[in-house]
């Protein structure tokens, strides 16, 4: 019985499939009909179905991403914001973005000084440095951080995200630094600098997101709700800035299950 495919073959190819058995399917064709019977027998010639053999042993490991659905963890009684607090945030952070969008191209022109060096987008540990600075970069680490003099050091402080500084920074490397500080975060405390550089990345993020910022920015929230769950009094000087990444996350994001609701 000819297959599906043979019997459409001559409304395609309108030849004949008749005197096959002089083909020589190794030489090339002698002219254009001999070409398209060629395609014919070849055709016919192939299997319906084809199982692909594969070693799983020559299988790349973690090829698998597992984007989690999860919601935060509700807030202790009495850390969570009310709504009036949130939809304020809200407002001052479009505000901000409109304003960075508006003055970007102005800001990126302005020279930096000559101590900031900024790393390239690959260097996950030099922007960790760069961002965090040098003392809490090592003290995560374990290590004795650097000395202070009592001046502004900023290679050891974390420089700021000024202006200036996030201005030259494309989506790909706000994504990229976005995803590093915030695998940092997951295995760290939450410290100002941290706070801050979140902050303006967030803010430097274009909408519509892409998926893989939708999974950071959720990720982000979820961290900070399970670090607020930890925090024993409600005057923790961390407490407004988790409830503010959420808030963004949640409320400016659209990432609406995760929102703090009111008490």
């Amino acid at each position: 019985m000819r297959s599906e495919v043979e019997d459409l073959m001559p409304r395609l190819l309108p030849v004949t499939m008749d005197d096959r058995t002089d083909m020589n399917l190794s030489g090339p064709p002698r002219n254009p009909q001999e070409y398209l019977r060629q395609v014919q027998l070849e055709a016919s010639l192939c299997p319906e179905v084809v199982v692909a053999q594969i070693d799983p042993k020559k299988l790349k490991k973690k090829q698998t991403v597992n984007a989690s659905v999860e919601g935060c963890q509700a807030a202790p009684q009495g850390f969570s914001p009310s709504l009036r607090w949130q939809q304020h945030q809200v407002g001052n952070f479009s505000d901000l973005r409109q304003s960075i969008a508006k003055h970007r191209q102005h800001w990126s022109g302005q020279t930096l000084d000559d101590n900031v060096v900024m790393p390239k987008m690959e260097d996950d540990e030099g922007w960790k440095r760069f961002c965090l600075g040098e003392m809490v970069y090592m003290a995560a680490a374990g290590e004795t951080g650097p000395d202070t003099d009592g001046g502004l050091d900023y290679s050891k402080m974390g420089f700021p995200p000024f202006l200036s500084i996030i201005s030259r920074l494309n989506q790909t490397t706000v994504l990229a630094v976005l995803e590093i500080l915030v695998s940092w975060f997951e295995e760290k405390d939450f410290v100002p600098q941290l706070g801050r550089w979140l902050y303006a990345l967030l803010a430097c993020s274009e909408k519509p997101l892409l998926p893989e910022a939708h999974s950071l920015i959720r990720q982000l929230a979820r961290r900070c709700a399970q670090l607020r769950t930890t925090l024993e009094s409600q005057e923790d000087e961390r407490l407004p800035a988790l409830n503010l990444l959420i808030c963004l996350v949640a409320r400016y994001f659209e990432q609406s299950d995760l929102a703090d609701q009111e008490e």
